[in-house]
């Protein structure tokens, strides 16, 4: 790092949370749209669809630790980390608007053609997402900071949700989400405002570049397999810190429940609840509303409770709000589907799920940039890139598990596909009710194991004060003896 670092200024952090509504927009899109699109609207059977995010989930998977240690290895002018920003741009846009633009084809086509768009939309976000939140760990080492700059991340992902939603729902959507041909200009537009989160998000945090940390003096590394040797080297070397371990394990669970849950979201809501557009916006609003108001909250939670405790309620509260409703309709309990009182108890469900999970999210991040630093003390490399990617690899790969389970357990309940399925009228009730039980006490049953892995994370606010301090004082040793050595 060049001289003093200054402190940073808002302006920065904001500057470094816009970028985040771009993976914001896209898992909105993934997450309500692009499985009913292609299930409900195109008639792809729900096996193949699932099939199809699923493989673009696992090449996804793949190129998260290579982008990671590439860029925690990158040396250039502009850093470890703008190059990867701004080269992610273009080719994100025209992914993701291909996604939404397919052409007339076979279910063969149809098939290929998603499987292809989405692959190329998962792994250009990859490009950007990756180097993104690595760069946000090195903004700060404080530990109450770094969960302040985790905060704005996440409030604009969820900016980015809630544009996606309002669009969708409000303004492409809001006749029906059956009209196919909305679904082209929509994907446009978002994949517009995804390029320019991205651009302001880079160009915002340039000012930084001096005062990262830079790659090392390690031998260049060149061509496929001594690339991934290196990969798999630090991911291993990554997995043998016991914190790190444990919230490894734990996330795996959650995106996994992620996974079917985002699958099945815009299918519960038309079939179980039969909501039409406007509750629909309300109701997938309510979460990053929730979220929203929770990152103004996530900093103080921290610091009255520790990051511990912060990710073990949020996570507890997550699960919580998603099989309270399903259990409440089965017990008789709610008012009637169609009614004003049944959706403004769903959104506020949603909305204290929302501001329970953010909590876990932020200090679950901070806490991986606390692991950072124990990792640089005992292994003296500074590796971002390659613990956010390993986080980002759990994510892809077991979201894609998910994925792939909905359409199977569609698939077991037989789930009727095509634009002609449009109302729970169209499909017999007890499989209605089957899909009930799938989306609320059986997946969200899994957070049981997600909890008792996050109880073993040892590294607490005490622990990491330690770290920073005997990582200052060996910096200053390293730079007394290159000072001495000139």
């Amino acid at each position: 790092m060049e001289g003093t670092t200054p402190p940073l200024t808002r302006g920065i952090k904001v500057s470094y949370g816009v970028g985040q509504a771009a993976e914001g927009i896209k898992n909105g899109a993934f997450g309500v749209f692009v499985f009913f699109y292609y299930t409900q609207v195109l008639g792809l059977p729900t096996i193949y669809t699932g099939f199809a995010v699923g493989i673009a989930l696992a090449f996804d998977a793949i190129s998260d630790p290579l982008v990671g240690s590439l860029s925690d290895n990158w040396r250039s002018k502009h850093g470890r980390r703008h190059p990867f920003l701004y080269w992610s741009i273009l080719p994100l846009g025209v992914a993701f608007y291909g996604l939404f633009r397919p052409p007339e084809l076979s279910e063969t086509g149809l098939f290929v053609w998603l499987t292809t768009f989405a692959v190329l939309t998962r792994v250009a976000m990859t490009l950007y997402h990756v180097p993104h939140v690595s760069l946000g760990a090195e903004l700060s080492e404080d530990f109450n900071e770094r969960t302040e700059v985790v905060a704005y991340r996440y409030f604009f992902s969820y900016v980015g949700h809630m544009l996606t939603y309002f669009l969708g729902f409000f303004v492409f959507f809001s006749e029906s989400q059956f009209d196919v041909g909305a679904y082209g200009p929509f994907g446009l537009t978002m994949a517009l405002v995804m390029c320019a989160a991205i651009g302001i998000t880079a160009k915002g945090t340039e000012v930084r570049i001096p005062y990262l940390a830079q790659a090392g003096q390690e031998e260049a590394v060149s061509g496929v397999f001594p690339v991934l040797r290196r990969t798999f080297s630090e991911l291993s070397s990554a997995l043998t810190n016991i914190s790190f371990r444990w919230l490894f394990c734990g996330v795996l669970v959650v995106y996994m429940m992620v996974g079917v849950d985002n699958a099945l979201n815009l299918h519960m809501n038309t079939y179980f609840w039969e909501l039409q557009s406007k509750g629909n916006l309300m109701f997938f609003m309510a979460t990053p509303v929730g979220a929203l108001i929770g990152t103004l909250f996530a900093r103080r939670f921290t610091e009255m409770f520790d990051k511990k405790p912060s990710i073990l309620i949020g996570t507890s509260c997550w699960a919580l709000c998603q099989v309270l409703p399903i259990v409440l309709r089965f017990l008789g309990v709610l008012p009637e589907n169609g009614t004003s009182e049944l959706l403004n108890t769903l959104v506020m469900i949603k909305l204290i799920q929302g501001f329970g999970v953010v909590q876990a999210l932020v200090a679950f991040n901070s806490m991986v940039a606390d692991v950072v630093d124990e990792h640089e003390l005992q292994t003296q490399r500074r590796q971002e890139g390659v613990f956010f990617s390993a986080i980002s690899f759990s994510n892809k790969v077991t979201s894609g598990v998910g994925t792939v389970v909905a359409g199977f357990a569609l698939a077991l309940i037989d789930w009727p596909t095509g634009i002609a399925i449009q109302s729970a009228a169209d499909i017999p009730l007890v499989t209605v009710e089957r899909l009930g039980w799938i989306y609320g006490p059986i997946v969200s049953g899994f957070a049981v194991v997600s909890v008792y892995c996050y109880s073993k994370y040892s590294l607490n606010r005490a622990r990491h004060q330690q770290i920073v301090i005997q990582l200052k004082e060996r910096r200053a040793e390293q730079a007394q003896i290159s000072a001495n050595s000139v």
